[in-house]
């Protein structure tokens, strides 16, 4: 078997297998209204993170980015198709985690998503779709490329929604009151009747 038949056969393999893992967790397959989306721009609503692509998908191309660019540095001799097989593993570990009961929680707790239930099981093979996507971006392009996109992103997203990979990060490690009181003041007002 060629090398490039054996990184796609893997690829599909941990695919299928976070999504059987997700499921058997009790993850539900489109969401709780069992509808299928392609979009929901609207991360205060019950439906992030249930839809095929939201705000959060951008965080997950600068994860493929960001692990293209340290894999790169550090394992440089290895082909691409095995560096890019230890950042699925590492995206599909992370997918797999962030839908644990402890990191669900740790959002509702120390973030802006205080109604976070995790991502259906559509949502979490897009995010790591996108992961792919943005490895193969930053395999294709140039480094000033990528660290434009990565701040356009980072940049367009905080500005956007009051959220991005790095406040998410912050927010999950070591929660900063005043990031989360400048994202809460994001939040539409609720109507009442």
């Amino acid at each position: 078997m060629k090398r490039w038949q054996w990184v796609t056969l893997v690829t599909f393999a941990v695919f299928a297998f976070v999504a059987l893992f997700e499921l058997s967790m009790g993850r539900l397959p489109l969401g709780p209204d069992g509808r299928f989306g392609w979009w929901d721009g609207d991360i205060w609503s019950s439906e992030n993170s249930q839809r095929f692509a939201d705000p959060y998908s951008f965080s997950h191309l600068t994860h493929g980015i960001l692990f293209f660019g340290f894999l790169w540095l550090v394992l440089r001799r290895w082909p691409v198709g095995y560096r890019f097989l230890i950042a699925l593993f590492t995206e599909a570990t992370w997918e797999m985690l962030e839908n644990s009961p402890f990191i669900i929680n740790r959002y509702r707790h120390a973030t802006i998503s205080q109604g976070y239930v995790g991502d259906s099981v559509l949502n979490s093979m897009s995010d790591i779709l996108m992961m792919c996507l943005g490895f193969w971006f930053a395999s294709r392009m140039k480094p000033w490329v990528c660290v434009v996109a990565v701040l356009v992103m980072e940049i367009g997203c905080a500005l956007w929604v009051r959220d991005n990979l790095t406040m998410n990060v912050i927010m999950l490690i070591h929660p900063i009151e005043a990031i989360k009181h400048w994202q809460m003041a994001g939040q539409p007002p609720t109507l009442s009747h």
